[in-house]
C-alpha cells in the first residue's frame, strides 16, 4: 500500500514530478473518481479535464463548483490533482484578467445611463420573475427575430462553462463568471469598461438600484457568489461599496439573483452540501436553506429566515460517522416580490437527510418586513437526497432516497385581471404548478409535461406574457458506458417546448425536440431558462442550439447553432457548446446568451454571444 502522507511530503519537498503525479492519482481515486468516473450528474468526465489547464481545475477546487468536495484537501493535494487530471504542469502563464487591448477606449467610455432599455435580475422586468421583455425595452419584434445575426463574442479565459446570467443597464452588459471575474461590457462592442477579481464563481443575475448616500445618489449593482458573499459595487466604476457574507456554513452559496425592493435586498441561500454527502466519512448534513434581507445601502442584515429547524444528531451511518437532520431545503433561485401583499415568495430544494421537513420542495411566502413565514405549500413530501443516492456507495443516502425533484425554477407572479393573480413554477418532477397567492397558496391547477427526475422536468425556469406560460422540458436520461461506471446523456430522449394557458393550465401547443444527429455529448434536453418577448419565446438546448418559437403556434422561426469556435472581441480563444442554466437576455434591440455547459453530458464552451439585426451597430 502506498504511504500517501510520506509520498506527498517527498513530492512537495523535492519537486519530483513523478511523485506529484502519483499523489494526484491517489487523491483523485480517493476523493473524485466516485463521481467523475461514476456518472454523477453535473460531474465532468475525464476527457473534459484533458482540454483544461491545471489553473482552471485548481480554481474549481478552491473557489468554484468543487469547493464542497475539496474542503478536506491540503493546498498541495489540490494542486497535484489539478496537474494529474489535465496532464499539464502549472506554468504561471494563464491570465484570467482582460488584456489592455480588450478595454474600452475613450471613444466608448460614455457615462452609464440609469434609464433606457434594461434587463435586471432574473426576471428581466420588475421582480415578478416573468422573464418577459415588453416591446419597448426589447427593441425587437417577432418579425425582426429571423434577421438576428451575431455581432460579437466575448471569451472567458480558461473556462469550460459559461453560466453567469447577463444583466443589461444603460448600454452595458454585466456578467459574472466561473473563474470569479465580473465584467462590465459595452453592449454594442463587447469591450470591457471595468472588471473585478472576486475569487469565487458568480453565476447569478445582477440587481440594480439608485441609492442615496451622503456623497449623493449613485447606481449600485448587487450580486452574490459561490462563497455566500453578496457585494454592492458602483455600477459606473466597479468600486466596491460593501460586502456581506450571508451564511457562514463552509459550502453555503448564492446561486439565485438577489431581489431588490424598497431599499432592501432579498438574498436566497443554497449550498454544495448535497455533493459533499457522497463521502461516507462526511457528517451529513447540517446546512439550512434560508432567505436573508439586507439593507441595500449598507449590506447590514435585517432578518434571516431558515427553511428547516436546527439539525440535531440522528444516527450513525454504516461506517460509524454521525448523521444529522433535518437539513437542506436550499433556495436555488431568485425570489418574487409581491408589494400588494407585502410578501416575498421563494421555491425550495429537497432535504438532504431524514427526518424530512414540510418546507422542502415547496412554495413559501414570507413577510417583507419581518421574514415571518405567512404560508407554505409543499409539492413533494419526503424528498431527502444527496449525491450518495446515485452512487454505488450509498452510505449517506437517506432512507427516503429522493426522488430529488426539488425546485430550481423561480416562482413567477402574474396578474390575470382585476382580483385574480397566480404564482407559478415548474418542478423537476415535470409538473407545473399554479397557486393562488391571495388564498394562502391554494392550488389552482397542475399540469404534467414529462417524466421528471433528478435532471428532469423544469430545470431553470419558464417565461410568461400573461396569456401563456412558455415551458421548456429537460428530462435528461443517462446511459451507462459499457465496462465503465461512467454515463452519457441519451441523445434520443428529452426536450420539447410547451405553451400552457395561464388561466387553466391546458396545453395550447407543443413543439417536439430536435434530433442530435451525429453530434457527440449531445442531448435534445431543453434545460435552460426560457425568455419571451411579444410573439416569440426563446429556448436554449443542451445540443447547443438557441431556437425562437412563435408564441402563436410553436413553430420555430429562428435557429442558431452555437457549437463552433469564435474570434472573440477580447482575444480569448472562444468555443461554443451546450446551452443550459440561464436563458437569453433581450434589451435595446440585442440578445445576449451564454454558450458552454459540459455537465450532465453537455458540451463545454466559454463564450457570451451578442446578437443584433443586420446593419445595426
Amino acid at each position: 500500500m502506498v504511504n500517501k502522507t510520506l509520498l506527498l511530503a517527498v513530492g512537495v519537498a523535492l519537486g519530483a514530478g513523478a511523485a506529484r503525479a502519483q499523489v494526484g492519482a491517489d487523491v483523485y481515486a480517493a476523493n473524485c473518481a466516485v463521481c467523475h468516473d461514476g456518472g454523477m450528474e453535473r460531474a465532468p468526465t475525464r476527457d473534459v479535464f484533458a482540454a483544461m489547464v491545471p489553473e482552471r481545475v485548481l480554481y474549481a477546487l478552491e473557489g468554484g463548483s468543487m469547493i464542497s468536495m475539496a474542503v478536506t484537501l491540503s493546498t498541495a493535494q489540490r494542486r497535484s490533482v489539478s496537474e494529474y487530471l489535465t496532464g499539464k504542469a502549472f506554468d504561471g502563464q494563464l491570465s484570467m484578467t482582460p488584456t489592455p487591448a480588450a478595454m474600452c477606449g475613450a471613444d466608448v467610455r460614455r457615462q452609464l445611463a440609469a434609464t433606457g432599455p434594461r434587463w435586471v435580475g432574473w426576471g428581466g422586468s420588475g421582480t415578478a420573475n416573468t422573464r418577459f421583455q415588453a416591446a419597448g425595452d426589447a427593441g425587437l419584434t417577432a418579425d425582426d427575430v429571423a434577421q438576428l445575426e451575431l455581432k460579437w463574442a466575448f471569451g472567458l479565459p480558461g473556462h469550460i462553462q459559461a453560466y453567469g446570467n447577463p444583466s443589461v443597464v444603460g448600454g452595458r452588459v454585466f456578467l459574472g463568471s466561473q473563474g470569479g471575474i465580473v465584467y462590465s461590457l459595452d453592449a454594442e462592442t463587447g469591450c470591457v469598461h471595468w472588471f473585478r477579481e472576486e475569487g469565487a464563481t458568480v453565476r447569478a443575475a445582477w440587481s440594480f438600484a439608485e441609492i442615496e448616500s451622503a456623497a449623493g445618489s449613485r447606481l449600485l449593482a448587487f450580486y452574490g457568489d459561490l462563497r455566500a458573499s453578496v457585494r454592492a459595487v458602483d455600477a459606473e466604476t466597479g468600486e466596491l461599496v460593501w460586502q456581506t457574507r450571508v451564511d457562514e456554513f463552509p459550502v453555503a452559496r448564492v446561486t439565485g439573483s438577489p431581489a431588490y425592493h424598497d431599499g432592501r435586498l432579498y438574498v436566497p441561500v443554497a449550498s454544495g452540501e448535497e455533493a459533499a454527502g457522497a463521502n461516507a466519512n462526511y457528517e451529513c448534513c447540517r446546512f439550512r436553506g434560508s432567505l436573508v434581507a439586507l439593507d441595500a445601502a449598507t449590506g447590514r442584515q435585517i432578518w434571516k429566515t431558515y427553511m428547516v429547524d436546527e439539525p440535531r444528531p440522528t444516527k450513525k451511518n454504516a461506517v460509524g460517522v454521525q448523521l444529522w437532520g433535518p437539513s437542506g431545503a436550499p433556495i436555488w433561485s431568485s425570489p418574487a416580490i409581491d408589494a400588494e401583499r407585502n410578501a416575498v415568495y421563494v421555491t425550495t430544494g429537497n432535504n438532504y437527510t431524514d427526518p424530512t421537513s414540510d418546507l422542502s420542495d415547496a412554495f413559501v411566502a414570507l413577510d417583507l418586513d419581518t421574514g415571518e413565514i405567512l404560508w407554505a405549500r409543499q409539492m413533494t413530501e419526503n424528498d431527502a437526497y444527496v449525491a450518495a443516492c446515485r452512487l454505488e456507495d450509498k452510505t449517506n443516502c437517506a432512507d427516503s432516497n429522493g426522488p430529488d425533484v426539488d425546485f430550481g425554477a423561480s416562482p413567477i407572479l402574474v396578474e390575470l385581471g382585476p382580483g385574480r393573480r397566480l404564482l407559478m413554477a415548474g418542478q423537476k418532477s415535470a409538473v407545473v404548478h399554479a397557486l393562488d397567492p391571495d388564498r394562502d397558496g391554494a392550488i389552482v391547477w397542475q399540469r404534467r409535461i414529462g417524466r421528471g427526475g433528478s435532471m428532469g422536468g423544469v430545470q431553470w425556469g419558464s417565461a410568461t406574457d400573461g396569456e401563456n406560460l412558455y415551458v421548456a422540458l429537460s428530462d435528461i436520461v443517462r446511459l451507462a458506458v459499457p465496462h465503465s461506471w461512467a454515463t452519457e446523456a441519451d441523445p434520443n430522449v428529452g426536450g420539447g417546448m410547451f405553451a400552457l394557458n395561464v388561466a387553466d393550465g391546458r396545453i395550447v401547443w407543443y413543439t417536439p425536440p430536435a434530433s442530435c444527429g451525429d453530434r457527440v455529448r449531445c442531448s435534445p434536453a431543453q434545460s435552460a431558462a426560457v425568455t419571451a418577448i411579444p410573439g416569440v419565446a426563446f429556448s436554449g438546448s443542451v445540443d447547443g442550439h438557441l431556437r425562437a418559437y412563435s408564441t402563436d403556434d410553436g413553430r420555430i422561426i429562428w435557429d442558431f447553432d452555437s457549437v463552433r469556435s469564435y474570434d472573440t472581441v477580447n482575444g480569448v480563444p472562444g468555443q461554443g457548446g451546450s446551452m443550459d442554466g440561464p436563458g437569453p437576455v433581450v434589451a435595446g434591440g440585442m440578445l445576449f446568451v451564454n454558450s458552454g455547459y459540459p455537465t450532465a453530458g453537455g458540451l463545454p464552451g466559454n463564450v457570451l454571444l451578442a446578437f443584433g439585426l443586420a446593419g445595426d451597430l
